[in-house]
């Protein structure tokens, strides 16, 4: 199992920026990929950036493309994603997730962070 914990998030009014951290702890050696993903309420939750853990790779959902960026330290086992120029619409809890495989399903979640951008 891979334990993870989210931070930063928060409040920020539209056009702005905020930057959301994901630590990983124990079987990182298993992980394939992280990613972010979001739930508005009402909505079910939704892919907005994954990251391969070796190589790299990022896909974006095309609603954050160009605006948000998906980083990580591997020696850190840190996942990162900076959002910039904010909408509301971008209002969500966001979790951050892995998966030990390109088939698998992401398995491991974060307990998620708030945020809340206002127009």
């Amino acid at each position: 199992q891979v334990q993870l914990v989210e931070s930063g998030g928060g409040l920020a009014q539209a056009g702005g920026s905020l930057r959301l951290s994901c630590a990983a702890s124990g079987r990182t050696f298993s992980i394939y990929d992280m990613g972010w993903f979001r739930q508005a309420p009402g909505k079910a939750r939704e892919l907005v950036a994954v990251i391969t853990w070796s190589g790299g790779r990022t896909v974006y959902a095309d609603s954050v493309k160009g605006r948000f960026t998906i980083s990580r330290d591997n020696a850190k086992n840190t996942l990162s994603l900076q959002m910039n120029s904010l909408k509301p619409e971008d209002t969500a809890v966001y979790y951050c997730t892995t998966r030990s495989s390109s088939l698998a399903a992401y398995s491991n979640w974060g307990q998620g962070t708030q945020v809340t951008v206002s127009s």
